[in-house]
């Protein structure tokens, strides 16, 4: 089973400069979008059911052009959840879950502290509420996978400049601490299971020169429970893929 998680900044744009191609040489049985940042209506989708993904699930933002998030799948879902329960986070299209045959998938866009203060009091208060919803999950689904675009780098190793950047919003302590204790309650870091590599990265500023001399963050996760470790196969950064300011993140399980 292969599993994408992709910040793909604009559905729309992704697809015009070739999403669809990539998709189908990758070959992925699910894809999880963050930031599509557009209603599903607004999307020409036959692309991706050309490609198998006849089951599509998508979570908009109630701002026009913001945020939202987007599963492609190519088995269906048993039960599909939008949201976590909560009006303030749920309106700006941040959490969508499917629940398959053997696991249940949560996709997830947590929010940047980069614009101001108030927004990083925001992300605080995400956080905690996004723990407390993930530890209720895993306790009525124990085979879970936690993916998506989490906007923290965990580690100095997941950036490239730990020491300028650390009074930077997604590398500040409040936020490592948070990913600390995600890991120390059994949520397991699919990538570092398989590579402990510096200069591995799945986001870069737009400014000239940037992603070319990989000045990255890696703030893109796959994390799974820990009774899905025995299925893990692997984790790869595709770093050479650029539809987005992100790159893709493959898992795969067997």
């Amino acid at each position: 089973m292969k599993i994408i998680t992709y910040n793909v900044n604009g559905v729309r744009a992704a697809i015009k400069k070739g999403l669809v191609a990539w998709l189908e040489a990758v070959g992925a049985d699910v894809v999880c979008l963050q930031e599509v940042k557009a209603e599903e209506h607004q999307v020409d989708l036959t692309g991706f059911a050309r490609l198998g993904y006849t089951h599509i699930y998508w979570h908009s933002a109630e701002k026009k052009g913001y945020s939202g998030v987007a599963i492609l799948a190519k088995q269906p879902a048993l039960q599909v959840t939008y949201g976590m329960g909560l009006p303030h986070y749920d309106r700006e299209g941040r959490v969508l879950k499917i629940d398959l045959a053997d696991c249940s998938i949560i996709n997830a866009y947590h929010p940047s502290g980069t614009t101001g203060q108030e927004r990083q009091q925001f992300k605080y208060e995400w956080l905690d509420d996004f723990y407390a919803y993930a530890q209720q999950v895993r306790r009525d689904y124990p085979n879970l996978i936690m993916c998506g675009d989490y906007n923290i780098c965990h580690k100095p190793i997941d950036i490239h400049n730990p020491v300028s950047n650390k009074n930077s919003s997604g590398f500040l302590p409040q936020e490592r601490a948070w990913f600390d204790k995600l890991v120390d309650n059994g949520w397991v870091d699919t990538f570092r299971q398989f590579s402990q590599a510096p200069h591995q990265y799945t986001w870069w500023s737009n400014r000239p020169g940037v992603r070319e001399r990989n000045l990255g963050w890696r703030i893109d996760y796959h994390l799974i429970n820990e009774p899905m470790r025995p299925r893990l196969a692997n984790c790869q950064i595709l770093d050479q893929v650029f539809f987005s300011d992100h790159c893709p993140v493959l898992l795969e399980l067997q």
